[in-house]
């Protein structure tokens, strides 16, 4: 599996394409924001996408995936109980930001119109490579990590990073579940290679439980 790492966005999300060396079949990972810039990479690398996968609904991790989703004509896939977040993703995004888009065709490309729902041990497959979802809530009720056992890779969205853990001081967001969340990753090989949604990538042995 080849994995390209984009950082986009004002929060520096990291967007993820995640490649089958053998039939350059692919998904795109949590893609935050420069669908012009994502697409353009996809095409000068020949990469055949199949998803758009989030981990979460957070708007600085699909404000592109509409966008992508028409360029591509590939289905977005999210757990269903983040599904409120991605709706709200204009809002979000004009919130966090501090900015105000006030043009409503762009506005609406950065809400998911169609998705698909995932859950826990589904399988997301692209050419000779699989990722296996792992329902892990905490910093939002519906994130999910993805793990690959044959690879040793997991990208664990906002779940954790090289020097910290995700928020849960959202009205939503559950420290307790972010906890069992934390002990179903740290039951996966310390070898493991974590790929986060901010920052740079490490091993699940190089961190401190």
């Amino acid at each position: 599996m080849e994995i390209r790492r984009l950082v986009v966005g004002q929060l520096a999300t990291n967007c993820y394409l995640a490649v089958c060396s053998e039939t350059n079949k692919g998904i795109i990972i949590d893609p935050g924001d420069s669908a012009d810039f994502i697409s353009e990479k996809i095409l000068e690398l020949k990469i055949k996408p199949k998803f758009i996968v989030l981990t979460h609904g957070h708007f600085d991790h699909l404000i592109a995936a509409e966008e992508l989703r028409l360029n591509f004509k590939i289905p977005i896939l999210i757990h269903k109980e983040d599904l409120f977040l991605a709706k709200k993703a204009y809002q979000s995004a004009n919130y966090f930001l501090g900015t105000n888009v006030e043009t409503q065709d762009f506005a609406s490309l950065l809400v998911p119109k169609k998705v698909n729902f995932v859950k826990a041990g589904q399988k997301i497959k692209f050419g000779q490579e699989e990722l296996e979802v792992i329902h892990t809530p905490g910093h939002t009720p519906g994130s999910i990590s993805l793990y690959s056992g044959k690879r040793n890779i997991l990208f664990s969205g906002d779940l954790v990073f090289e020097n910290g853990v995700g928020r849960t001081d959202f009205s939503y967001s559950s420290g307790e579940e972010l906890q069992k969340s934390l002990k179903k990753i740290f039951s996966l090989p310390a070898k493991t290679l974590v790929y986060p949604g901010h920052g740079e990538k490490f091993t699940l042995g190089s961190l401190e439980v």
